[in-house]
């Protein structure tokens, strides 16, 4: 039987990429519409996954799945980091994020434009334990945005390995999961949840 999770995140593109990557031994149940969006105000990715979490299995009583992503790029100081998904702003979009972006690394070198994305995957559940997994990939930020695919700033990052000078968004589904800092954290909770006997 599927372990089900309840899953923090509301985002359609996120839901559907998580569900890919985790396959039919976990079933993922969507966040109840009462159950308000979490402050997510903490210091450190992890930090941020776990409060998702825990606020999840607070409102539901069941085991609850949470991730927050960061982008540091190297040339900003490791920026925008925790605040990736508000880089230009509570409530921006992904093309002003990108935008954002770009113009703060205009006329900065290619190989001075080195970036990693960063991912937390955490499931919490209601006895108070928790699993938690990490997904990292190195690449470089582009200097437009390339691409039909994907979501966030996939169109402008470039990741290192196989994938030629393709970014994400220029890759079919399947071949990002692979290799992406999402897919490494995901298909390494399952592993964790695995070893513990859970799924």
């Amino acid at each position: 039987m599927a372990l089900e999770l309840v899953l923090a995140s509301a985002n359609p593109d996120k839901v559907a990429e998580i569900q890919a990557i985790l396959g039919p031994t976990v079933t993922l149940l969507p966040r109840p519409p009462e159950v308000p969006d979490v402050v997510e105000d903490a210091p450190t990715l992890e930090g941020n996954a776990r409060l998702k979490a825990e606020a999840l299995v607070a409102a539901t009583g069941k085991p609850a799945v949470a991730d927050d992503t960061g982008l540091s790029v190297d040339h900003l100081n490791g920026d925008p980091g925790v605040f990736t998904a508000r880089y230009a702003g509570v409530g921006a979009t992904y093309a002003e994020n990108v935008e954002k972006l770009l113009r703060e690394l205009e006329g900065v070198e290619p190989h001075e434009r080195t970036a990693r994305f960063a991912t937390v995957a955490l499931v919490a559940f209601p006895d108070g334990t928790e699993v938690v997994a990490h997904g990292v990939v190195e690449g470089t930020i582009t200097e437009e945005a390339m691409g039909e695919g994907g979501f966030g700033y996939d169109p402008v990052f470039v990741p290192e390995g196989d994938g030629g000078d393709r970014t994400f968004a220029q890759m079919d589904p399947d071949e990002k999961h692979e290799i992406s800092h999402r897919g490494r954290a995901f298909r390494a909770l399952a592993h964790e949840l695995a070893e513990s006997g859970l799924l």
